[in-house]
């Protein structure tokens, strides 16, 4: 049976490829909101014991869902600085 990522949930493995201190030690996928991110973590050490420290990057290879935050680009900054409307 295959796994099923699904929405809110995810998983996180040991990185068995890592070769710097500053590398993750953990990777894995989650998904919220329709949308898969890639996650890592590092382990750390904090003034009330060890804790992990996460970061989630968007997977480019997968279409936008219909709720995701759009951001933009430069690109559309540069469109509304030309707009003739002034907002004061």
């Amino acid at each position: 049976m295959a796994y099923e990522l699904r929405d809110n949930s995810g998983s996180l493995f040991k990185n068995d490829r890592k070769t710097k201190e500053t590398q993750p030690g953990y990777k894995g996928t989650v998904m919220v909101g329709g949308v898969e991110y890639w996650v890592s973590a590092w382990v750390k050490d904090g003034q009330k014991g060890k804790f992990f420290s996460l970061a989630f990057d968007v997977k480019e290879d997968q279409p936008a869902a219909d709720n995701a935050p759009q951001q933009g680009t430069p690109d559309d900054l540069d469109d509304d600085l030309d707009s003739e409307e002034i907002p004061f």
